[in-house]
């Protein structure tokens, strides 16, 4: 029994809980960034430009929402778990205190598990698909710090407190690790596999990055032709969200008439020396630093994702406007 109480005791156990909290409110700092950037079309305060990439990219969305809305869930979860039981006052209510801490112990264990799994696979794809192909400029710090924070709950779970059945632990988180992992699998499987009768926008390796799946009617084809005929261009990159977003607007069929400059180097028939000749042209006779999309229309740059409406309007385009919303 004296045993018990001493290791219970140690400096290790006794601050275990607020660091695990601590560690998650970095996480929800650092995801709720992420969502903000993501959200208000901003990018993110990075030294290389992996983040954007890869949080720009296919798995940094599920269900239709940025991955970081979730993250950032995860986090304030975990917080609330580690940290609820210390708001109350062992001298007052020292019964409910050790109850809830008695609980939360394994719900902690189990969520650090499924997070940390789950950052793991991150890594994975982050490595295998964005750094191998492109380079270390390929790295996503935002991604590494997750996944550390993720490692440092886990382990402060395990060694941060004195449990009483370490085979029963074990087999509860091989059971949340398993389905951790085979949603995980379930849920990425489908990226980067094209889609049947849609415009596959793919890397230069042939994976496929976005699916535009919407049909284009007359309107949106004859813009297309137009803006082809008139020397306009769409420069972009294959990984860029707002890029996708202006594919979109104009469907399937048109976009096989759409004039477009592939400009990051690991693109599909990129044409890298033509967007940096653009862009320092642009910034030496405007002094703006062009991003993702940039459209050239008759010599007027147009930065950002254009309605089909703005397009029509700046290069003159006379057919009909009837376009799909």
């Amino acid at each position: 029994m004296s045993r018990r109480r001493s290791k219970s005791s140690s400096p290790l156990h006794r601050w275990s809980r607020p660091a695990i909290g601590a560690i998650a409110i970095l996480g929800a700092i650092n995801t709720a960034y992420l969502l903000a950037t993501r959200l208000l079309g901003s990018q993110t305060a990075c030294p290389t430009d992996g983040c954007e990439k890869v949080l720009s990219s296919a798995y940094a969305t599920v269900f239709g929402q940025p991955l970081a809305l979730f993250g950032l869930i995860a986090y304030v979860v975990m917080a609330i778990f580690a940290l609820g039981p210390l708001a109350i006052s062992p001298s007052k209510n020292k019964q409910l205190r050790t109850d809830l801490e008695n609980k939360s112990w394994l719900l902690l264990f189990l969520g650090a598990t499924s997070m940390m799994l789950f950052s793991a696979y991150l890594m994975y794809i982050m490595v295998t698909k964005f750094v191998v192909p492109i380079g270390p400029e390929a790295v996503c710090i935002y991604c590494i710090a997750s996944a550390i924070f993720a490692t440092a709950m886990f382990l402060l779970t395990i060694l941060g407190r004195a449990w009483d059945d370490i085979g029963q632990l074990f087999f509860s988180g091989i059971i949340v690790g398993l389905i951790t992992i085979i949603t995980t699998l379930a849920i990425y499987s489908p990226i980067g596999k094209p889609v049947a009768d849609a415009y596959n926008i793919e890397s230069g390796t042939g994976e496929v990055v976005f699916s535009v799946k919407k049909e284009s009617g007359e309107s949106e084809i004859e813009l297309a032709k137009h803006l082809k005929s008139v020397g306009a261009k769409m420069y972009g990159a294959y990984w860029c969200p707002h890029c996708y977003d202006q594919k979109k607007l104009f469907g399937v069929e048109a976009l096989g008439e759409m004039p477009y400059v592939e400009c990051s180097p690991d693109g599909k028939k990129a044409e890298p020396q033509a967007c940096q000749d653009l862009f320092a042209k642009i910034e030496q006779e405007t002094g703006e630093k062009a991003g993702f999309p940039t459209w050239d229309v008759k010599g007027k740059y147009l930065f950002g994702s254009q309605s089909l409406e703005e397009l029509a309007q700046a290069s003159g385009y006379q057919g009909p406007r009837n376009f799909k919303p």
